[in-house]
């Protein structure tokens, strides 16, 4: 019995090393990092902004914004714009813009978002720039990148990196799954006439694969994208998986060695008690570390949409994980 226990003890620990999130994905995850005051978030997009504190945009409202000193208690903020720019109108009826991304470049700040209906890959990327990150501040400065009915993919979802002296847009919805494209520096807008590259798919209809958010760690590129249904309370199937590559442009591949574009992906967070339906993902950095944020459905709240926040741990073999 003793050796055969032996044996078993480290054929796991060889199935762990090559499967690394596997072993997570058995266990319960952790629970986000408890927040107070107005945590009803959609699709989040987290900053620690230069003047202190820390600033947090979503779908919904015309962009809205929560504000932290401490990352923990968040205040409602009002919104990105006090209006819709005219040309949103374009895309939907209400002027409704969604997943906004923000980052810091060239000494002020840049908030993508999409603006998009239900269903449907008519859909259009904006940019607005702000000297300080903060709601109100914001100048629009018009589309970015758009999709047609005719398009196989869906400009939505929008998050950018700057990989190799070049900057990159990843975006996209279902449809065929992930894309990205080069964008101008000086404009923030994709280059004319840009390659559209292919990053992840399933391969089942519809591709339900979205959201990307692409980090570098060491050598490797860290594609995260929600994977399967989002936005329907507690009956949503939303989580979050990854792949990784040495080139921005791919191919990314799980800890087993599958594609991204053939449905793989290791399983990074998923519903787990009352947090149901993780997704809608971003990535920031805190102090030298590195945040996961995402909204996940209240079990024991109906099905409220909130802001759920993990700390990433970078393991050995590189593959991350949630803490």
């Amino acid at each position: 019995m003793t050796l055969r226990r032996t044996l078993t003890a480290v054929a796991t620990a060889a199935l762990v090393a090559l499967l690394p999130n596997a072993a997570q994905a058995a266990e319960t995850y952790p629970d986000p990092r408890p927040v107070t005051g107005q945590q009803i978030i959609h699709d989040p997009t987290v900053i620690r902004l230069k003047s202190g504190g820390y600033v947090a945009y979503s779908t919904g409202g015309v962009i809205r914004a929560r504000l932290s000193q401490d990352g923990r208690h968040w205040d409602d903020a009002g919104n990105a714009f006090t209006e819709p720019p005219s040309w949103w109108y374009e895309y939907n009826d209400t002027g409704d813009p969604w997943a906004p991304d923000i980052s810091y470049r060239a000494g002020r700040y840049w908030l993508y978002y999409a603006v998009s209906s239900w269903g449907t890959n008519h859909s259009a990327i904006g940019v607005a720039t702000s000297p300080s990150g903060l709601p109100g501040t914001w100048t629009d400065h018009g589309k970015v990148f758009s999709s047609g009915t005719t398009d196989h993919w869906n400009a939505i979802d929008p998050a950018l990196i700057k990989a190799d002296g070049r900057l990159w847009m990843s975006f996209g919805s279902y449809w065929t799954g992930i894309r990205m494209v080069e964008l101008d520096e000086r404009t923030g807008k994709a280059v004319p006439g840009a390659t559209v590259h292919h990053l992840a798919t399933r391969p089942d209809v519809p591709y339900a694969v979205e959201g990307p958010y692409i980090v570098k760690h060491g050598r490797h590129y860290y594609l995260f994208a929600s994977y399967d249904a989002c936005c329907s309370g507690v009956n949503s199937t939303y989580k979050i998986k990854v792949g990784r590559s040495t080139d921005i442009k791919g191919p990314y591949v799980d800890s087993t060695g599958t594609p991204m574009l053939e449905g793989g992906g290791d399983l990074v967070l998923e519903g787990h008690g009352r947090f149901i339906g993780t997704g809608g993902q971003s990535v920031f950095k805190d102090r030298g570390e590195d945040w996961l944020a995402y909204h996940y459905y209240d079990a024991e709240d109906e099905g409220t949409p909130k802001l759920g926040l993990n700390k990433l741990s970078w393991q050995k073999n590189g593959w991350p994980n949630v803490r």
